[in-house]
């Protein structure tokens, strides 16, 4: 059975887009290392800022840097997918060579293990 690797780009593509959308509300890319996000601090007037506000100021980059973390993982895993795709790896289990079953692939489009492989 032959992969439609042109779909799974479409798709990959766009979840990018969508990921780096994401990505861009909770971090900004690193200055000193341009393959890595980091989570961007509120803004607050340190001046005149109050314990509370502090405490919610931090409480904020904590849940940003949470939530990037995960966003970034995604988003590597979906550009390592188009890597895949370009070398002409894609769809194929980084275990045991075997092919990606379409449902996975349809569920997971950056995925790069078969089933048996699942973490």
């Amino acid at each position: 059975m032959e992969i439609n690797k042109g779909h799974y780009k479409k798709l990959l593509e766009d979840e990018l887009r969508t990921l780096e959308s994401e990505l861009k509300t909770v971090g900004r890319i690193n200055p000193d290392n341009p393959k890595d996000w980091e989570p961007t601090p509120a803004k607050m007037d340190t001046d005149s800022a109050d314990q509370n506000e502090v405490a919610d100021t931090i409480e904020e980059f904590e849940e940003n840097a949470a939530i990037l973390k995960q966003l970034e993982i995604r988003f590597n895993e979906v550009k390592e997918g188009l890597v895949r795709i370009e070398s002409g790896n894609y769809g194929v289990c980084k275990h045991c060579g075997k092919i990606i079953e379409t449902g996975r692939l349809e569920a997971n489009p950056a995925a790069s293990t078969c089933m048996e492989h699942t973490k």
